[in-house]
């Protein structure tokens, strides 16, 4: 069984990162410009073997070549405009993994919006209700809460049970997996850079590859398609990020804040 996911944030106007999502140096090196992103979306279309772009919750893993899933983190508004619209083109649709508390707000999705794009086809998820700054220190309780009550904010929006969720911040442990199984997630995407999933309680844990400010489009053809190099090196870089997390803790994230000028809180990556 194999998977290849991209993950992706906001889509917003050279110069406005603001306009989507949330704010802060950390979080606008996750968001694309326009033009970027559409000129990706281009060389995915037109590249060979074109990727197999599927819905989670529909793909043949036995199938070849490997399913694609485009994914984007947190929820910000430039899901619903550009990007819902700009995959619809091409007969794509995309996994929007929305955190809860922040459906409404400046830059975010409203109910709306989000009922909207699960009424075009596209995938609905968590991405928990509060992003918290390290998921995977959080108490078990605390977890199932973030999963359990995002999920049912959700399903209250959408009109049906929501089956698929991503872990915020990269912040990843099999207890996160399980509190999310035993919240009725099916699907659980990570930063983990693997087309390799897992099954941790009944919950089909797939890792994903980063698109980020300064990803070359290059890069992102060959993630989509399978090729070895670019996915050998996020590997690498997941793995020294990994273990500077697990070790430094708290003092990594508090580390990250200060070497950047923030404008105001923003969930780290």
């Amino acid at each position: 069984m194999r998977a290849l996911a991209l993950m992706y944030h906001d889509v917003v106007p050279r110069g406005r990162p603001e306009a989507s999502g949330f704010a802060g140096p950390s979080a606008d090196h996750y968001k694309l410009d326009r033009e970027v992103f559409r000129a990706q979306l281009d060389a995915l279309a037109a590249s060979a073997p074109r990727p197999v772009v599927a819905r989670v919750d529909e793909a043949d893993f036995a199938a070849r070549p490997w399913p694609v899933f485009l994914t984007f983190d947190d929820g910000g508004v430039s899901a619903h405009e550009p990007i819902a619209s700009w995959l619809e083109e091409r007969g794509w649709r995309g996994h929007f993994f929305v955190t809860t508390d922040w459906i409404g707000k400046p830059g975010f999705l409203d109910a709306g919006r989000v009922r909207d794009l699960h009424a075009r086809g596209h995938v609905i998820g968590s991405h928990s209700c509060s992003h918290p700054t390290r998921m995977s220190s959080c108490e078990p309780v605390q977890l199932l809460r973030e999963w359990r009550d995002s999920a049912a904010r959700l399903a209250e929006i959408v009109g049906e049970p929501v089956r698929v969720a991503s872990v915020p911040g990269g912040y990843y442990s099999r207890t996160v997996a399980e509190t999310a199984a035993e919240a009725g997630i099916r699907f659980l995407f990570t930063s983990e850079p693997t087309p390799v999933p897992q099954s941790v309680g009944g919950c089909l844990v797939l890792g994903r590859y980063v698109v980020a400010r300064g990803t070359s489009t290059a890069d992102v053809v060959g993630l989509a398609t399978g090729s070895a190099t670019p996915r050998l090196r996020q590997a690498a870089v997941w793995t020294v990020k990994k273990a500077a997390k697990t070790v430094g803790g708290p003092v990594y994230v508090t580390i990250g804040r200060l070497l950047r000028r923030r404008r105001r809180p923003e969930p780290p990556r």
